[in-house]
């Protein structure tokens, strides 16, 4: 019987130049699945998604964080907000996907909601004794945004993103995500392991190959650069050449200079927020498990002000767009072929090459969150 979470600390036991890819178990087992519901996204902070795509008091998203319906929604203040998506009468679920709502009418029995989770109705229930609607409300989720990012966690106790992402700000002082805007998102379902969607990002040694039909022939393995990452994140960077403009610092952008003007940075905020982060642009993945063999993924991307303020700006992006389309095609075909091979009997885990430094750290973390 295997016991993926000693299998996964016997794997990070070793130094990086003697590395192999993680066991099959911590991909395959329904029991390591659980394990890291539990103690990663119960625990760590999840992203939903960009905070300006919630502009006016009512909009709002829905997710499941760890098992746990949330909607997340900008108040009548304007603060962005997380709290359940149950009733707290017969536990129905109150919204779904995205939208605007003046109050959260639950489907069910119309009991009704303010936008602070307060009970503002709920009807025919003047006969029960024991009803209070002043002590009623929907339970808080904790909920900052982080460089425009809507961060959400169902730990109290975990440390502020501000606090312990505060080294990727310190990484990229000239590239401001937070003044950056989302200009188109979907979500979509793969059918392979989360991890392997994430490790697909963490590296870009699989470009030449697999995106052989779009990025892969402007990819040089000898000029991709993997230092060390953080506890929190790892990360890596590309040289990107003008064949797309908006990759690159708008004309009338004088703060980036030399090759920071051309710099591509692959973010991976742990344990599973995935950002491409270029001068011009930005594009990501916000993955939460379904299951062992099914990935739930957000993706979503937009565009940094100056070039959002270029009169070719649609153009541009429409281009860009086209092109992440079929990059994406190319990535579903590769991570789920390595899903059906972690179900092979006769497959084994393999050394991995210098370019894979950030997967062995995710696997370092992740290690840090199970315990053996």
């Amino acid at each position: 019987m295997t016991r993926p979470a000693k299998e996964l600390h016997d794997n990070v036991s070793v130094p990086f130049n003697r590395a192999t890819a993680m066991p099959k178990s911590v991909y395959t087992s329904p029991e390591f699945l659980a394990q890291e519901e539990r103690h990663i996204f119960a625990r760590d902070w999840i992203c939903a998604g960009r905070a300006e795509t919630l502009p006016n008091p009512g909009d709002y998203l829905t997710l499941t964080l760890a098992g746990e319906p949330v909607i997340v929604l900008r108040d009548r203040d304007g603060q962005v907000r997380a709290m359940s998506n149950v009733c707290r009468h017969r536990m129905s679920t109150l919204l779904e996907g995205r939208g605007n709502a003046r109050s959260i009418v639950c489907p069910y029995h119309a009991w009704t909601y303010n936008l602070d989770g307060s009970l503002r109705a709920a009807p025919a229930m003047t006969l029960n004794e024991g009803f209070c609607k002043e002590n009623i409300t929907l339970p808080r989720v904790r909920c900052e945004v982080w460089q425009g990012w809507i961060m959400v966690t169902l730990n109290p106790e975990a440390p502020a993103p501000a606090t312990v992402l505060s080294g990727v700000r310190d990484l990229i002082p000239g590239l401001d995500m937070a003044t950056y805007t989302e200009t188109y998102r979907e979500n979509f379902r793969w059918a392979t392991n989360w991890k392997v969607l994430a490790e697909n990002f963490m590296e870009s040694y699989h470009l030449p190959m697999c995106h052989s039909g779009t990025i892969g022939g402007a990819s040089r393995l000898d000029e991709m650069v993997c230092p060390e990452g953080t506890a929190e994140f790892n990360y890596h960077w590309i040289l990107k050449d003008d064949s797309v403009p908006l990759a690159l610092a708008h004309p009338s952008n004088t703060t980036l200079q030399g090759d920071d003007r051309r710099k591509t940075w692959l973010l991976a905020i742990y344990p599973s927020l995935l950002i491409t982060l270029t001068p011009g642009y930005f594009w990501y993945l916000s993955l939460t498990p379904d299951g062992p063999g099914h990935v739930n993924v957000l993706f979503g991307m937009g565009m940094s002000a100056d070039w959002l303020a270029d009169p070719k700006a649609a153009e541009h992006l429409d281009r860009v767009k086209a092109l992440l389309d079929k990059v994406n095609v190319e990535d579903k075909g590769c991570t789920e072929k390595v899903y059906r091979g972690l179900l092979s009997g006769m497959a084994e885990p393999g050394p991995l090459s210098h370019l894979e430094r950030p997967n062995f750290e995710f696997a370092q973390y992740l290690a840090s969150r199970i315990p053996n």
